[in-house]
């Protein structure tokens, strides 16, 4: 049997003890057998990649008890896949209930119009708004949030993730959320003004969430190694 990065069943055992550039590998190696598959029983690209995504989420949640084959996690993925096909509606519903949840950014002075404004959006709209806002942000925001927010992972694990402190996560995430509202804001004032009404006034984003612990809940996680918080 080989060593080092090549050997799977080496690279696993580094990933499941919380190396994220070995599950990162693991990802690149397997990624395309997965996204096969899911794309074989959908036949929709854009489910596949959201399939895709929730099988590696559930590898590296579950990690301790994934069953390495023939020296390969292969065959325990495409199993997953199917599972995950077959429950995609619910977790589908699930992330939607996750993006209502986080919150639109009120303008203080103004509630009445941002209150009129949320109401013409319908929430198709919505969730196209809060996917813009998020492709804006930067990969150390988009990870912080989609382990932390979305996917609700713990802190700790998070921080195993992104290979930072517990205390920069937590930093970090509080940044993030602030930085995702303000692109909130103003992609709604941006469609408010398209479609004739008021826009919003720009201001701090509201919010329900608790930066230093607190989460709502998926598609999909990336994981990615992150240095020291600025």
């Amino acid at each position: 049997m080989g060593t080092g990065i090549t050997d799977e069943e080496e690279t696993w055992a580094r990933a499941r003890d919380g190396d994220s550039s070995a599950f990162a590998a693991l990802f690149d190696r397997h990624r395309d057998r997965v996204f096969g598959q899911a794309l074989r029983l959908l036949r929709a690209p854009h489910d596949a990649e959201d399939v895709t995504a929730m099988v590696f989420l559930e590898a590296w949640r579950r990690r301790a008890s994934v069953r390495v084959v023939d020296g390969s996690i292969v065959a325990w993925l495409l199993v997953t896949t199917n599972f995950v096909v077959r429950n995609q509606a619910r977790s589908v519903r699930r992330y939607r209930e996750a993006l209502q949840r986080i919150p639109v950014p009120a303008a203080s002075e103004q509630p009445d119009e941002t209150a009129d404004v949320d109401e013409r959006l319908d929430n198709s709209s919505r969730d196209t708004q809060v996917r813009a806002a998020f492709a804006r942000l930067s990969p150390n925001d988009q990870d912080v949030i989609t382990l932390c927010l979305l996917e609700e992972l713990p802190m700790e694990q998070a921080a195993a993730v992104l290979k930072v402190p517990v205390g920069t996560v937590k930093s970090r995430l509080s940044r993030a959320r602030q930085r995702l509202g303000a692109h909130i804001t103003e992609l709604l004032s941006a469609t408010a003004t398209a479609k004739g009404a008021p826009a919003t006034a720009n201001g701090a984003p509201a919010t329900d969430l608790d930066p230093t612990g607190s989460t709502i809940p998926p598609t999909g996680s990336t994981t990615s190694s992150g240095g020291a918080e600025r």
